[in-house]
């Protein structure tokens, strides 16, 4: 029996975006635009890349699937399950550990309900996630959110301070192509 659920589609923005990068790239190197173009389906589709989506990257490059899965497995940048509307990117580097990075990881899975590795927040606000050098060892510990980074998250006044301000968001930043829109995007974040 066949499945009812449709294929995952970018929308004409999305698409515009995909064929400008894609013009950067002689027509037997399109596999190198794969890392923007999964940043694009990553907004676009509710901020992960599921495997259906990862197929429709595959089908646009004109490259296997499994070349796609390869990339998006390898980099920490892609989420390959659901995530909460702001994903949390605690660095956990020997700087940022010195300067508490597990009290900061350990207080910010208390005060969310969210676990680093696992699902969102209840209130589907937050995911954390450990990663790897964020290159601001002088403002340690650290969390990235998107293009921001929280500094000196040492206290619990600069990271409720943090919370608040991601709280009080109606919705993440634009991207660079969205602004004629991107409607999925918002609407999935």
């Amino acid at each position: 029996m066949e499945s009812t659920a449709t294929k995952p589609q970018f929308s004409e923005a999305a698409k515009a975006e995909i064929a400008r990068i894609c013009k950067q790239y002689p027509e037997e190197r399109r596999k190198s635009a794969m890392l923007p173009v999964l940043h694009i389906a990553q907004a676009e589709f509710g901020g992960w890349v599921s495997p259906e989506v990862q197929d429709l990257v595959a089908e646009v490059l004109g490259v296997k699937p499994i070349e796609v899965y390869e990339v998006s497995s390898f980099y920490t940048m892609f989420n390959l399950k659901p995530v909460g509307k702001h994903v949390l990117e605690i660095c956990r580097t020997g700087p940022c550990m010195l300067r508490g990075s597990d009290e900061l990881t350990a207080h910010l899975e208390r005060i969310t309900g969210a676990k680093v590795g696992g699902p969102a927040s209840e209130d589907g606000l937050f995911t954390l996630k450990e990663v790897e050098c964020l290159a601001a060892c002088g403002f340690a510990p650290i969390v990235q959110v998107r293009e921001k980074y929280y500094e000196q998250l040492d206290t619990p006044e600069a990271v409720d301070a943090m919370l608040t301000e991601l709280r009080n968001q109606v919705h993440r930043p634009a991207l660079p192509w969205e602004e004629t829109g991107l409607p999925n995007a918002v609407a999935n974040n």
